[in-house]
């Protein structure tokens, strides 16, 4: 019904009021929507009132307050759809208004930084606070667990406690919040204040000290700038992010408490005493990291924009390490790359200037340098755009942007094989594998794909599909499969094996970033102007069937929008081309061109891989559970358990050898009686 933006909703007993930016308010009911989805009410505001916030009085029944653009609030009756009575205000803009637990008085918050506590009843102010930082009132809550407190939140990030007895100010939380806050809300009978920020966080607040300050209960956040690099990290129950607000973020996919940043030491202390803010003296944004399994020493090393230094983290303990990493210090230039060997002992940097260098993680101390002597000095011409080691500290592959590809010893830095791509190159990702081949893939300009086969010394496949800008690519676990993105908004899943693309998605928000977990089971994905980090399931690991074109087909992009946040909603719900459901799969596993798979071919089973592969060695299974003894026959246990006397008297059982001995014992006495007595 709306024809502008809608910018306020209030839920009112069983109906919904909102308001659009026009000045119409439509009114709606929950009972009969299924049979009428039209509104029961509407009405129309005046052209000089622009709403900005609305709000119901308690004990005014049908009855709502709107806050307006020009400093006046109007009392409007849902029922009658009539204004009753307006308010004058106080000539600056209404910005947020809240009804307090007192009857007949509201809290109004001004964009001049001014509070009024108001009785409706009379028009009467009945007290004035304004806070000492600069910016709008940008929410209000009053608490109802006995204590005359109102909070208040600004657009400067700063939460402020006023005593109403006292009418004076109580408490100040400065570092509360780096961007303005949303909303406030104290809980019913408790002392807790639960707050939010447009810095993508929601905090939780205490009111049990002794002087009455609130402290810190708990919190969740996450980034308030989109992500600019994302991966999979161990077991792929947690994700390593970094972003544009300059933090390092490791998030669980299991449990949100898990999720936490990345301490780079004593940010908040320092802040405090510059008195400047947090984000300043933060490291500036990760543009490129790499990590190795969990060492006594730091396991993560990181690149950041323009930064000629890496820094080192040590991920059992959250923190940022204490070694920093500097290469070619006669020729600083911002690093670009990185890459932490396959044991976890040395990092390799590639800087703008064409320099890579080897360090040691747990001293920090360089070990050598790539150095090609035709480079002039240097191991490319230009920037180093991707810098890669094998699984057994063999080989380093590096990339230049010009094009040059190049192999080196690892210990002995050597340059061993070069050749020239033709176009410039963007990215690299390297697989390392158990096998004989070790392959990459490079991202150039050309939106093209290709795969290099760094033994044989030449490219083995080429990927070509899209039409845009290519933004990341991954492998997945295994190497046969992968995954690229591009500005275009497709995400392409290739077959490396077979040469062909196997599926392919169109988004309406380009992908930025992505990563395919260990298992293969969920893909993590950031996206244009996207804070979060969104996740795909892999529809293949959780379905009876291996049939990839029952899926998708490699042809056609299937369009899909993102993942809803709601649980209730999914993204396949507004697609044109909706994922197949279980009962489709049903009714497929009767089709007989399902069941053949490949020609002149049988099919053993549709069961998962995990429920018949032992089959192979079951004659080793038997062998191995095979006793060593025949089962021996429990003993009887007599049905009086004998027990020894004790001065506690508690019962204490004897065990059942001493028994035996015993009754022995008494045995051979009793003999040698008999045999004392006089024989007849």
């Amino acid at each position: 019904m709306h024809n502008a933006k809608v910018n306020l909703l209030l839920l009112f007993g069983e109906q919904i009021l909102n308001v659009d930016v026009d000045g119409n308010m439509f009114i709606w009911t929950f009972k009969g929507i299924q049979q009428n989805l039209a509104p029961v009410g509407h009405v129309m505001l005046e052209d000089k009132f622009s709403p900005r916030c609305i709000m119901h009085p308690n004990t005014y029944l049908n009855k709502v307050i709107l806050g307006s653009e020009e400093g006046s609030l109007q009392l409007w009756s849902i029922s009658t759809k009539k204004m009753l009575y307006e308010f004058q205000g106080w000539k600056s803009s209404i910005c947020c208004c809240v009804s307090s637990p007192a009857l007949d008085v509201i809290a109004v918050g001004c964009a001049d930084g001014t509070i009024h506590v108001h009785n409706i009843r009379y028009d009467e102010e009945i007290v004035r606070f304004s806070h000492s930082t600069r910016g709008a009132v940008t929410s209000l809550s009053f608490s109802t667990d006995g204590q005359p407190l109102l909070a208040s939140g600004g657009s400067s990030g700063v939460i402020s406690i006023w005593n109403l007895e006292k009418r004076r100010l109580q408490s100040v939380i400065r570092e509360a919040y780096d961007n303005s806050i949303i909303s406030l809300h104290f809980f019913a009978n408790e002392p807790v204040l639960m707050s939010s920020s447009a810095d993508n966080s929601i905090k939780m607040w205490i009111f049990d000290t002794s002087d009455g300050d609130p402290r810190l209960l708990r919190f969740r956040s996450g980034h308030c700038a989109p992500p600019l690099c994302i991966s999979f990290y161990a077991n792929g129950r947690h994700i390593l992010s970094a972003g544009q607000d300059c933090a390092f973020r490791l998030f669980s996919v299991i449990q949100d408490q898990q999720s936490r940043e990345l301490s780079q030491r004593h940010v908040t202390k320092r802040a405090k005493k510059l008195r400047v803010k947090e984000k300043e003296i933060k490291l500036k944004p990760v543009i490129a990291f790499d990590f190795a399994m969990e060492r006594d020493w730091c396991n993560v090393v990181t690149c950041h924009m323009d930064t000629t230094q890496a820094y080192v983290w040590r991920l059992q303990n959250f923190v940022l390490g204490e070694h920093i990493l500097k290469p070619c210090p006669e020729n600083q230039t911002p690093v670009k790359a990185c890459a932490i060997s396959a044991c976890g002992n040395f990092a390799v940097l590639g800087t703008a200037g064409g320099w890579i260098e080897r360090f040691n993680l747990q001293s920090g101390i360089s070990r050598g340098s790539y150095v090609d002597l035709s480079e002039r000095s240097c191991a490319h011409v230009g920037e180093v755009v991707g810098v890669a080691c094998d699984s057994t500290n063999t080989l380093m592959i590096s990339a230049g942007y010009h094009g040059d590809i190049k192999v080196w010893d690892f210990k002995g830095r050597g340059l061993k094989s070069r050749w020239e791509i033709g176009c410039a190159v963007v990215k690299i990702v390297y697989h390392r594998s158990n096998g004989a081949a070790y392959i990459f893939t490079t991202a150039t300009d050309d939106f093209v794909i290709r795969l290099f086969d760094v033994v044989a010394l030449r490219m083995v496949r080429k990927f070509e599909g899209h039409i845009d800008r290519v933004t990341d690519s991954c492998f997945s676990k295994d190497g046969k499969w992968l995954l690229t993105s591009s500005i275009d908004g497709t995400l392409r899943i290739w077959d490396v094996i077979l040469a062909r693309q196997i599926d392919a998605i169109h988004v309406d928000v380009s992908v930025t970033a992505l990563s395919l977990s260990p298992n293969m089971d969920v893909l993590a994905t950031t996206h244009v102007d996207q804070n979060g980090v969104y996740l795909w399931v892999n529809q293949t690991m959780f379905s009876r069937s291996s049939y990839i074109d029952s899926y998708a087909s490699g042809k056609e992009v299937v369009k899909v929008k993102l993942p809803s946040v709601s649980s209730t909603e999914g993204s396949h719900k507004d697609s044109e081309n909706p994922v197949l459901n279980p009962i489709q799969f049903k009714d497929d596993f009767q089709n007989p061109h399902f069941q053949e798979k490949i020609p002149d071919l049988v099919t053993l089973s549709l069961l998962p891989k995990s429920q018949w592969q032992s089959l192979i060695n079951l004659d080793i299974i038997k062998v191995r559970n095979k006793p060593i003894e025949p089962p021996k026959k429990a003993e009887k246990a007599p049905f009086f358990l004998p027990s020894v006397p004790t001065l506690s008297g508690q019962i204490v059982f004897e065990p059942s050898d001493i028994s035996s001995e015993k009754k022995i014992a008494e045995g051979d006495k009793l003999e040698n009686r008999r045999s004392d007595l006089p024989h007849s």
